[in-house]
């Protein structure tokens, strides 16, 4: 196996853990997207590393869909964070 391939594996591998972690404990829900949008974004990186190292391409219209529900959901929790602001005294 690749010492690349390898490197990236770990990194990633403790990156997501660390985002898994944040995503169980975080103290608000905004914390809590935050590290699900850094979490989908380390899956994307992964996919173009692969893409990189194994020279191929067919992993875009994955990361599209990614990216995608990334920026979706993010803005249904900033619309919901902010009813659920203006609601409360």
């Amino acid at each position: 196996m690749n010492p690349l391939l390898i490197a990236i594996f770990v990194v990633f591998g403790v990156a997501g853990i660390l985002c898994v972690v944040r995503i169980v404990r975080g103290p608000s829900i905004l914390d809590r997207t935050v590290a699900s949008d850094v979490l989908l974004t380390e899956v994307m990186c992964v996919l173009g590393a692969d893409m990189a190292l194994n020279g191929h391409t067919r992993n875009i219209p994955v990361m599209l869909i990614i990216a995608a529900v990334g920026v979706f959901a993010s803005i249904s929790v900033a619309r919901y964070v902010a009813r659920r602001d203006n609601t409360t005294p």
